[in-house]
């Protein structure tokens, strides 16, 4: 008669090798996902050009963007207006722009600003800034 196989047991060296392993390739994927641009936008290509104005209507809002000399402190010398109000946009230092509406997503263009926050106001009014 035999007795059963008893299923070993990793060792601790084993089960620390094995641990690190995982952690490390956890490690470089965390890198690879945080070096990558987030999904839907790309990196602004010439960040000090001034982009082109538009005009357009996106989801039934009208979208208007122009370069402004009035505004060169915060909107990177650009305005873009939803339903005829302006709309705060803010270049970052990278080329990429945000706005208050979506303060912590960056577009690589105004016109992607602006349909962002159409798409995120989902029909209510842009308020003002005071």
């Amino acid at each position: 008669m035999s007795t059963p196989a008893i299923p070993s047991r990793p060792s601790r060296r084993q089960a620390i090798g094995v641990t690190a392993g995982t952690l490390a390739g956890l490690a470089l994927a965390g890198t690879a996902h945080a070096a990558a641009p987030p999904h839907g936008h790309r990196p602004a290509t010439g960040a000090h050009e001034m982009p082109d104005s538009f005009d357009e209507v996106f989801q039934g809002r009208r979208i208007q963007g122009a370069p402004s000399p009035g505004h060169a402190h915060h909107g990177g010398g650009y305005t873009v207006r939803v339903d005829g109000q302006e709309l705060h946009v803010m270049r970052n230092a990278d080329g990429t722009w945000i706005s208050v509406v979506n303060h912590y997503e960056p577009f690589a263009t105004p016109r992607a600003v602006a349909r962002a926050a159409v798409a995120e106001l989902q029909g209510a009014s842009l308020v003002p800034l005071v």
